[in-house]
């Protein structure tokens, strides 16, 4: 048995919550590795759904152990309403099913206000954030002025601490015109919450150790896609964390050698959310049916999402960049009805065909993709749960994408139900 990380392929949004979560059965223990509450997966359990932000899939399942790894930044007022919401579920959330790392780093207020005031003065540049502080809370991390979990326990050097942040924060936020705060007010809203959230920290890294010493299968779910990796996505128009799969050695304090088998969750057409470059795109009536039968609106945000064809020079970046040995493709019955279909097999670039997607925002704006047309299929593939009740058509087209992107289909997604799947190979099993 081997340990399993799941990653975006995309540009997130590729359905991710119903794979960790069937996955997840097979698992002892889930642990969340980086992101924030920017992040949203859905799941759909016996016609119940759950919309999860910051507690890991693993929680609605019974006899699981749950963890948010050191690479998550935590906001504590929206991970205490989570925890709330899903108990009123019937879900069970307790220190001993659920541990927060206590080197993660909080989310503030200050954050929060940073972030909308960023954004707001970008004017017609704005990135797309979310507006919940993933951002500036990440960069107080890396300038060794962020908040941690286990400051909660010491309050006069958490006072400290806020108080100088906050001598730097409001220079900011006044040279913006945005209103500033009161460091004694954030102290006091988090000598307030931090008995909800000192109840279930623990030392993730050594718990992490305990179970591979004890022959537990581990599950590590990342959040957003590839192309949103801070390093490796489409800069500037990312989040502010690294999405890889390396991350979850790193994001959750287990050695490389922790991680046996990368699977790459990958829509079976592309969408993204928000500003930035996106060379498929259809903005007309492909992208409308896409987006209308596949319900592509943020579970977080309920941003409508732009949507396109298939980008297989993007994906198999992402194979390479992540080591991802398997793919689980998902949403293949929105492409149902639809007489052909196109895929991205390489970009123009200045009058020269290349085949991956550059670093430069610039050249990223430019490139022009290169399309293959393939036969679509008027049968439903809807529930599907063996490759015999696929069309040949739709057979044909997964077959494609392995030979395009390099790297098998392990898993394939014929609805949000958790069950409608069709394993190819059981990433846990060697």
């Amino acid at each position: 048995m081997g340990n399993v990380v799941v990653v975006g392929s995309q540009w997130g949004d590729e359905g991710k919550g119903k794979i960790v979560d069937w996955l997840s059965s097979r698992a002892d223990v889930v642990v969340r590795f980086q992101g924030g509450h920017n992040a949203g997966h859905t799941l759909v359990i016996d016609g119940k759904v759950y919309k999860l932000n910051l507690l890991p899939s693993g929680i609605v399942r019974k006899n699981k152990i749950s963890m948010i790894g050191n690479g998550v930044v935590i906001c504590p007022w929206a991970l205490t309403k989570e925890i709330i919401k899903i108990k009123e579920q019937g879900v069970k959330v307790a220190p001993d099913n659920f541990v927060i790392a206590e080197n993660a780093t909080l989310i503030l207020p200050v954050h929060q206000a940073l972030d909308q005031a960023l954004e707001g003065i970008r004017g017609d540049d704005k990135i797309g954030t979310t507006k919940r502080g993933i951002g500036p809370a990440y960069e107080d991390k890396v300038a060794r002025r962020g908040v941690r979990v286990c400051d909660l326990r010491h309050p006069e050097i958490l006072k400290d601490k806020i108080s100088k942040m906050m001598y730097h924060h409001n220079i900011l936020l006044k040279g913006m015109g945005a209103d500033t705060l009161s460091a004694n007010d954030i102290f006091d809203k988090l000598m307030e919450i931090a008995p909800d959230i000192l109840q279930y920290t623990g030392i993730v890294w050594r718990e992490l150790d305990k179970a591979r010493q004890d022959g537990k299968k581990i599950l590590f779910e990342g959040a957003q896609g590839t192309m949103l990796d801070v390093d490796h996505g489409t800069y500037p128009f990312v989040t502010s964390s690294n999405i890889v799969a390396a991350q979850a050695a790193t994001g959750s304090g287990v050695g490389v050698d922790a991680i046996k088998y990368v699977l790459g969750i990958t829509k079976a057409y592309t969408t993204r959310v928000g500003a930035g470059p996106f060379p498929t795109e259809q903005d007309n009536e492909i992208g409308q049916f896409l987006g209308e039968k596949g319900h592509e609106f943020g579970t977080n945000t309920g941003r409508k999402r732009r949507c396109g064809w298939f980008d297989a020079v993007m994906v198999r970046q992402a194979v390479k960049v992540n080591g991802i040995n398997g793919i689980s493709l998902t949403k293949l019955d929105v492409l149902d009805g639809m007489k052909e279909l196109k895929i991205c097999v390489g970009y123009k670039l200045n009058g020269k065909e290349i085949d991956y997607y550059p670093a430069s925002q610039v050249e990223q704006a430019d490139v022009e993709p290169i399309y293959e047309t393939m036969e679509g299929w008027s049968e439903t593939t809807y529930g599907a749960r063996s490759w015999g009740e696929l069309p040949a058509a739709a057979v044909k087209y997964v077959r494609h994408i392995e030979e395009l992107i390099g790297a098998p289909v392990s898993m394939l997604s014929t609805s949000p139900e958790r069950d409608d799947t069709i394993l190819m190979q059981d990433p846990f099993v060697d």
